[in-house]
């Protein structure tokens, strides 16, 4: 029975999320619009990586478009 480490196991608000990104690894902390602090890695879940990383999995892959073009992260481990 895996329930105890169920919160892990989707990206919520609190979650540390590792990503891949064109070969580079990078670590987010999801965070509400008011905590928000890029340069502290802290992310809202309001901006559009927050958003479309909750709720995701490990192995899963979001898609965001920036104004450079589209960037896709993979999801490596969220704790």
């Amino acid at each position: 029975d895996h329930s105890a480490d169920q919160t892990t196991n989707v990206i919520t608000i609190g979650s540390t999320v590792k990503v891949e990104m064109n070969g580079e690894i990078d670590e987010f902390i999801i965070v509400g619009r008011t905590e928000a602090n890029p340069s502290q890695k802290k992310i809202s879940n309001e901006s559009p990586l927050g958003k479309e990383l909750i709720g995701k999995k490990v192995g899963d892959e979001v898609e965001i478009i920036i104004p450079k073009g589209k960037v896709k992260y993979k999801i490596l481990e969220i704790s």
